[in-house]
């Protein structure tokens, strides 16, 4: 006979370093990496202001997955993706930054 719990958590617990590394990210970058991108706009990008989001859509990047395919197809190097939305795209210095970064972590989580 069987008297202990046999409730099985569909989500185990994240690893406290994970659990830090979350404490420690943007709310934005945090839901950003909560799920697959999907259609999500442009804007939806950790470090995409509204200014920089509307050069990006003059440009024809207006989802968020177009924007990771630039990245991707950079090879995922981050100076050069940040030299790129600084210099093409108007982006600040700390914008380029963010959205490289948020790019990347997306490709830790979800390639």
């Amino acid at each position: 006979m069987h008297t202990g719990s046999s409730h099985v958590s569909a989500n185990p617990p994240l690893s406290p370093l994970l659990s830090q590394e979350m404490d420690h990210m943007s709310p934005r970058l945090r839901a950003f990496l909560s799920e697959p991108i999907g259609e999500k706009d442009v804007c939806w990008v950790d470090g995409v202001s509204h200014e920089l989001a509307i050069n990006l859509v003059t440009k024809g990047i207006n989802k968020a997955y177009i924007l990771l395919g630039q990245f991707l197809l950079m090879h995922k190097n981050e100076a050069e993706f940040q030299r790129w939305l600084i210099c093409c795209c108007g982006a600040t210095e700390c914008e380029a930054q963010q959205s490289s970064n948020c790019l990347k972590e997306w490709c830790a989580c979800f390639l």
